[in-house]
């Protein structure tokens, strides 16, 4: 069951209200991807806003609610640790935890330990029982 069900409520719903922003000309050209990229020519056409029936451009004005900024699908907030001292400053009932990484799996297997002792919520534990790296 997540948490903060309202905030990912608001967030999906003014979602569904955005277009999907997808590169341009990336429907006519096999070799673009679809990921978003800003048109930055001098004469592109949807930079310049100058065409109907052209996708719209990514602008400030899309952004999600600001409560539900920066919280995982899950619900809890998204942090990054890298040590036993930044799991101290998080609560385990709302602050979610993703380890960084550049983090060891010797450290790593320490501040699991101590995260389920805590009961929170882990998003990228990566750590097989042997812990072996092949």
């Amino acid at each position: 069951m997540p948490i903060n069900k309202d905030k990912l409520a608001k967030r999906s719903e003014i979602k569904e209200h955005n277009p999907e922003f997808a590169r341009p000309e990336s429907w006519r050209y096999k070799r673009l991807e679809s990921g978003w990229r800003k048109p930055k020519g001098v004469d592109h056409h949807q930079r310049k806003q100058k065409s109907r029936g052209r996708p719209g451009l990514v602008k400030v004005g899309y952004g999600g609610p600001k409560e539900s900024r920066g919280l995982h699908p899950s619900g809890y907030t998204d942090n990054l640790v890298y040590t036993l001292e930044d799991l101290d400053k998080l609560n385990p009932k709302t602050d979610g935890i993703r380890f960084g990484h550049s983090l060891g799996t010797k450290k790593r297997k320490e501040i699991i330990a101590k995260a389920i002792e805590n009961k929170f919520k882990i998003f990228n534990a990566r750590v097989s029982a042997s812990g072996s790296k092949s």
